[in-house]
């Protein structure tokens, strides 16, 4: 990038020669300006201490963090090249990593870096397409996470539309295999979403269907070693199919008792299962932390059965991820100033069918730039 600058203001300053200072200087501050708005940086670093009690297991208490960092780049007005990497590597759906007390940060830090977004996206209209490794854009009500984490991303195309009534989001990806497990055939995932947008009174109101089919899971190998929650054989292959019926229904006020509030109940169901196939998440949220000073909490309860969804690519926090369980969970956040929050998470819940109880509390800090 130094040489890029190098030459633009080497050019710049020969095509300005014959020009007059005040319009040499003028033109060269446009030239260097347009040429540095075309690059556009954010990142983040989360600091977590964890608490984990598991039935029959001893206790986890442990310090960790992510770090992530992108730089997305205009080329044209509408295209963009969208990059950014992260800790977390060789996991699909978390960039947390685990201090070590017995060696140095920096020995480890670069270790544990990954390519997380790498893409290239073409704006047109109200619709878009990305191609590349890119951030899942399905939309989920409330941030929930019970078919797909917030950290998964998805590798193929993708296709999106927004206007002021409805949401469409397509995609055609392969799933990738990580270090350890790349003996079995692809698997594939398509994604189709629709949300329908009303306003009914002083309520806004998203009302959402969906279906995501994986082609190739029965009788395949685990992408990423293990099943998460799945049914799998003997020999550590799939048993099922997954086709997920999406269904949701949202509801958003504005003004709540003087705070925004809104709720949502989520259904999933497998159709290529005919068994444990069933799951459905419920919650609310007050408030929001986006402004120095203010806060949100929310609460909800989650049941997802064994085979409900890819339980690999869902939520790799609730119930030590994926599925397979079912239970409470509470979540706060205050933005302490700007760019800086704390925030909390408390789940209670029950595993398999013994009933294994299960507890899990995160406490966060986390820095934006």
């Amino acid at each position: 990038m130094i040489r890029i600058v190098i030459s633009t203001v080497a050019a710049l300053a020969i095509t300005t020669t014959s020009l007059s200072a005040m319009d040499s200087v003028a033109s060269e501050q446009e030239v260097k300006s347009g040429f540095f708005d075309r690059f556009h940086f954010k990142g983040d670093l989360r600091v977590r201490h964890e608490i984990i009690e598991k039935e029959g297991s001893a206790d986890k208490n442990r310090e960790r963090f992510r770090f992530r960092y992108g730089m997305n780049v205009d080329i044209t007005d509408d295209i963009l090249i969208e990059t950014a990497i992260s800790t977390g590597k060789y996991s699909p759906t978390s960039g947390n990593v685990t201090f070590r007390d017995d060696e140095n940060i920096q020995n480890y830090f670069i270790e544990t870096i990954k390519i997380d977004v790498a893409d290239i996206k073409y704006s047109f209209g109200n619709s878009w397409i990305r191609a590349g490794k890119s951030k899942l854009k399905v939309y989920k009500p409330i941030k929930t996470q019970i078919t797909w984490d917030n950290d998964l991303r998805v590798e193929g195309i993708n296709y999106g539309y927004e206007d002021s009534t409805s949401m469409i989001t397509l995609g055609a990806n392969r799933v990738h295999r990580e270090r350890g497990n790349k003996d079995g055939s692809n698997i594939n995932m398509f994604i189709a979403q629709y949300v329908q947008k009303l306003k009914v009174d002083d309520a806004k109101v998203n009302l959402g269907a969906a279906y995501y089919y994986y082609d190739g899971v029965k009788g395949n190998t685990t992408p990423y070693g293990k099943g998460n929650g799945n049914t799998l054989d003997g020999s550590n292959r799939y048993t099922e199919d997954y086709g997920i019926a999406e269904a949701f229904a949202e509801v958003k006020y504005k003004d709540f008792m003087g705070m925004p509030f809104k709720t949502a109940l989520t259904v999933v169901y497998n159709t290529q299962a005919s068994k444990d196939n069933f799951g459905y998440d419920i919650g609310a949220q007050l408030g929001s932390a986006k402004k120095a000073g203010q806060w949100q909490a929310a609460a909800g309860y989650r049941d997802v059965e064994k085979d409900a969804v890819f339980a690999a690519h869902s939520d790799s926090d609730f119930s030590g991820g994926g599925t397979d369980s079912k239970g409470y969970f509470l979540k706060a956040k205050y933005s302490f100033a700007k760019n800086v929050y704390v925030a909390g998470w408390w789940q209670w819940s029950k595993l398999g069918d013994t009933n294994i109880d299960y507890h899990r509390s995160q406490l966060d800090l986390i820095l934006k730039f």
